[in-house]
């Protein structure tokens, strides 16, 4: 029996060994030849994933109320600071009771970056006048209370912005620091046009969801001394059920005074189930300065409010040049999804960025309004949100560079609403939305010289209504598609372009006063004009077959083209070199209306009259020759005549 139990010792022993020794052969197989199949199937069937990024580091061991804090109870019941704390490095502050803040204390760490961490499981509360001082403010908690004159206060007391931006100007001009929105630069450079300069730039679009950056340092006008004021820093609560702010929670940038541009606003994150903010104040602000700070970001997700928070993201003032503040941040709302960039009525000329829109989700709305100026500088990007984009009370949006006419862009959105607006595009625009609707408002698009982006288009599947002075223009090719109604409402309203196409809208309607123009009234002067066949004496075949497509075609001769429209009324006026209506069912010309192609012609052409050597010119013909020109008893031919005049469709 003995003898057998050995005998299987040594065979399961030698199994084992063997086993062992071809799964490491087979590993080291797998591992040293790269046609191993598994190592394809990864190397080019699956995508590659970057590692996660390491666990953020633990947090210290939470402080005591009463030896560290010099509290009243125990984190774990109720503690309550009774009197005026300074703290000298961060703290964690962690329990499973309430904290309270009594009336009239001040919790303070005043050292840059310096962080307060509050995560408990029952309520906290800020008393009435009380002050919490600090680079950072952290709460988790259940409920939480902060009282009539209370402030969360991180303004100026940032700690370092993430590494490898460029918040903090460079020289000695005094700029104001970036972070949601660029800061502001008072200087003037000859050649450069004002958007084309400022301070501190912009970072952390990324994260505006949940943001979490320090702002940056304000510019100084000395070498010797740092006049700039402090970035902003960040406010972070993560409430379970009810917030209620009658006092305030800052993170703005610090005051640059006359010598020193304004930091830049830091960052706010707020979510709760309930709010209610009754007189509170919630900013990341820009600093002001000698030029102005930007705003920073802000995030709110709260699912129930019982009235709207007032948030402030603008930009800081500028006293060195009182029209460019600072530009504004971000207000990005999370149960909406929605993007606000607001100035709160500060002129400037300093731009906050948008970047990458995301698509999954998509954000339901953005809103640019009161003086802020936004850009998408990209080479190509796509504006793309479920609902709306409105452009209100000087709102500015612009895609591309002013130098570098060269950009495609895209919007995409349910509505476009524009009210005291301007939309400028660098470049060209698709544009597709079912509503835009424009109140004195401009979108003015710039062609440059590059052919491949001369053409863009408007689609409007429902309406488009321009009405006090509103106009549309671009001077390369525009094509206006639509299935409903386009209504020029009166005087002012404007669409031109060098080469204009308005197609498949069932109504065009052309207010008394409101104009459709094709090409623009100074057409030389751009790189793209329309070509315009003045050395034929026939038809251009287009005129006689024209296409089917209603397509923008920068080969045909039409300058103003009217495809497919069921019904036109024009009470305004329609000009253009050639004007064509195609497929249209009725045509109503009133009484104060006009169709009109006079002086829209060619210079020169077929019937061009002849110059005497003293200049004296002769009269130019087509229908019929043109007259002499006559100077002391010297007289020359005038132009000849020309063209059928059974089907007259020449120029």
């Amino acid at each position: 029996m003995a003898r057998f139990h050995s005998w299987l010792l040594h065979f399961f022993t030698f199994f084992c060994t063997t086993f062992v020794i071809c799964l490491s052969s087979s590993s080291f197989e797998s591992d040293f030849w790269i046609t191993d199949s598994d190592s394809e199937g990864l190397l080019f069937h699956q995508d590659y994933s970057p590692p996660a990024p390491p666990p953020p580091p633990p947090h210290a061991p939470s402080v005591s109320c009463t030896d560290d804090l010099g509290g009243v109870g125990s984190l774990d019941s109720t503690c309550k600071i009774v009197a005026d704390l300074n703290l000298t490095r961060d703290v964690y502050i962690a329990g499973k009771g309430n904290f309270y803040i009594l009336p009239g204390v001040r919790f303070h760490c005043p050292i840059l970056g310096c962080s307060i961490t509050l995560n408990i499981s029952g309520n906290f509360s800020l008393g009435e006048n009380s002050t919490i001082v600090a680079g950072t403010f952290e709460l988790a908690a259940y409920n939480a209370s902060f009282f009539n004159g209370s402030a969360v206060n991180t303004t100026g007391w940032a700690g370092d912005p993430p590494p490898q931006t460029s918040g903090t100007p460079q020289g000695v001009e005094g700029a104001g620091g970036g972070h949601g929105g660029r800061g502001a630069s008072c200087l003037v450079e000859e050649g450069k046009l004002p958007e084309d300069v400022w301070g501190g730039d912009a970072y952390s679009w990324s994260s505006l969801q949940n943001p979490s950056s320090y702002g940056s340092k304000g510019g100084s006008t000395s070498k010797e001394v740092d006049y700039g004021g402090g970035g902003g820093g960040r406010v972070r609560m993560d409430i379970k059920e009810f917030l209620d702010v009658n006092g305030s929670l800052l993170a703005e940038g610090g005051d640059g005074g006359s010598k020193g541009g304004g930091g830049s606003g830091g960052s706010v994150y707020i979510k709760a189930h309930k709010i209610r903010t009754g007189g509170g104040r919630i900013s990341a602000s820009g600093g002001n300065g000698f030029a102005g700070g930007g705003g920073g970001r802000v995030a709110v997700d709260v699912f129930s409010r019982h009235d709207e928070p007032t948030i402030y993201v603008h930009g800081g003032i500028s006293r060195g040049c009182s029209k460019n503040a600072g530009a504004a941040g971000t207000l990005y709302d999370a149960v909406p999804r929605s993007l606000n960039v607001n100035n709160y009525n500060l002129s400037t000329d300093t731009e906050t960025l948008l970047l990458e829109f995301p698509y999954q989700p998509l954000w339901t709305n953005v809103y640019i309004r009161n003086c802020a100026r936004a850009s998408v500088p990209l080479l190509w990007s796509r504006v793309q949100v479920q609902g709306q984009i409105s452009l209100l009370f000087g709102g500015v949006l612009s895609f591309g560079l002013a130098h570098y006419a060269t950009s495609e862009f895209e919007l995409l959105a349910e509505e476009l609403l524009m009210s005291d607006s301007i939309i400028k595009v660098y470049g060209a625009l698709r544009m597709t939305v079912k509503i835009f609707l424009m109140w004195n408002s401009k979108m003015l698009i710039d062609g440059g010289e590059d052919s491949t982006v001369a053409t863009s288009w408007l689609e409007a599947s429902n309406l488009v209504v321009l009405k006090e002075s509103s106009v549309i223009q671009s001077n390369a090719n525009l094509g206006v598609h639509g299935q409903g109604l386009l209504n020029l409402s009166g005087s002012g309203d404007k669409i031109q372009a060098q080469r204009l196409v308005l197609s498949l809208f069932y109504s065009i309607h052309v207010g008394p006063g409101s104009v459709l123009r094709g090409p623009l009234e100074d057409a030389s002067s751009y790189a793209i004009t329309p070509k315009l066949y003045c050395e034929l004496q026939d038809c251009p075949i287009e005129l006689l077959h024209p296409p089917e497509d209603c397509n923008v075609n920068s080969s045909l001769s039409f300058t103003l083209q009217i495809c497919r429209v069921e019904d036109i009324t024009v009470e305004g006026l329609i000009k253009g070199s050639v004007v064509h209506f195609h497929r249209a069912r009725t045509i109503s010309v009133q009484s104060s209306g006009i169709i009109s192609a006079s002086g829209m012609g060619c210079i020169g052409g077929v019937g061009k009259g002849n110059f005497l050597d003293n200049g004296i010119g002769s009269g130019g013909g087509h229908g019929g020759k043109g007259g002499l020109g006559c100077y002391n008893s010297s007289c020359v031919g005038g132009g000849n005549s020309y063209g059928n005049s059974k089907l007259p469709c020449e120029l």
